[in-house]
């Protein structure tokens, strides 16, 4: 004889019969996530000169940062997609040749080896190794901190720089790199790219709000851009960081391309926009011009 149906096994037979569960729907304009490392090496794989072992260590190297110091063997396969056996691997020959290292053989850091890496680019630019004393010249006669930059993918990023006093959240150095899309150096570089190379850029740029005043879509920055081309030099008033004012020009090369840009950074409360202008613009655009005759 069968038993009867209980107000217990009713309730669940009306979960099991009714609606289905309500999925996660994804945001309609949430951004791409990038590629991992592994997909891009992936993408590559089927050319017979490309060394998939130096490309995994190069990006092994790369999923450190200054937030993120000392990382985990599971850590590093996350950020990068590789499996833990070729991270195990590609961490134990970095530690060998003196570019890693570890107190525990579970936390792994960068060892200032790595610096010769990057000093190797550094020195074999001669804009780089002739820049300071025109940096710090312009510098002292401006009484604020001067940089030149180079794009690298999405990024600028600092090959020489001469600080006056700290003005941002986080200390700049050579090598330092920071979102292209917000800051004045950035815009300059981006603003002389071929359209067809803008658009490509802007087609991969994650956009991020860091104040109320960042720029965050690709259909506000282009006429921005378009103003920085025609002027000449890119003003970026507290978009990176409240209180960060900075204006930056660009420095062309013989052939009359742009390969780098130069600026003055200020605390936005000491000197205004207007002021950056009149006091600083001409200062600025001679310094360019100086360091332009470098690279003849």
């Amino acid at each position: 004889m069968p038993r009867p149906t209980t107000h217990k096994s009713t309730k669940r037979a009306k979960r099991s019969n009714g609606a289905p569960p309500r999925q996660t729907r994804s945001l309609p304009n949430s951004p791409a996530a990038p590629p991992t490392p592994s997909a891009q090496i992936d993408a590559l794989t089927g050319d017979p000169d490309f060394m998939t072992s130096l490309a995994r260590g190069l990006a092994v190297i790369q999923a450190f940062s200054q937030k993120k110091r000392q990382l985990t063997i599971s850590q590093v396969s996350n950020k990068t997609g590789f499996s833990r056996a070729a991270v195990r691997r590609c961490l134990y020959t970095l530690a060998k040749l003196g570019f890693a290292g570890s107190d525990d053989n579970r936390h792994f850091f960068l060892q200032p080896r790595v610096l010769a890496l990057g000093h190797s680019y550094i020195s074999s630019m001669p804009l780089a190794t002739a820049a300071y004393p025109i940096l710090e010249r312009f510098s002292r006669m401006m009484h604020e901190s001067c940089s030149i930059a180079t794009l690298d993918g999405l990024d600028i990023v600092y090959v020489a720089r001469a600080n006056v006093t700290r003005i941002m959240a986080i200390d700049l150095g050579v090598g330092s790199r920071l979102p292209a899309f917000c800051t004045s150096m950035g815009r300059v570089l981006l603003a002389n790219l071929p359209p067809d190379e803008l658009e490509s850029f802007l087609a991969r740029i994650q956009f991020v709000r860091y104040t109320d005043r960042t720029i965050v879509t690709a259909d506000k920055l282009r006429p921005v851009l378009r103003t920085v081309l025609r002027n000449g030099y890119a003003i970026v008033d507290q978009e990176l960081e409240l209180g960060l004012r900075s204006m930056a020009a660009p420095i062309q090369s013989p052939s009359g391309r742009v390969v780098a840009a130069v600026n003055v950074g200020t605390h936005a409360q000491r000197v205004s926009s207007q002021e950056m202008l009149s006091n600083f613009l001409p200062q600025l655009r001679a310094a360019a011009q100086e360091l332009c005759m470098l690279l003849r």
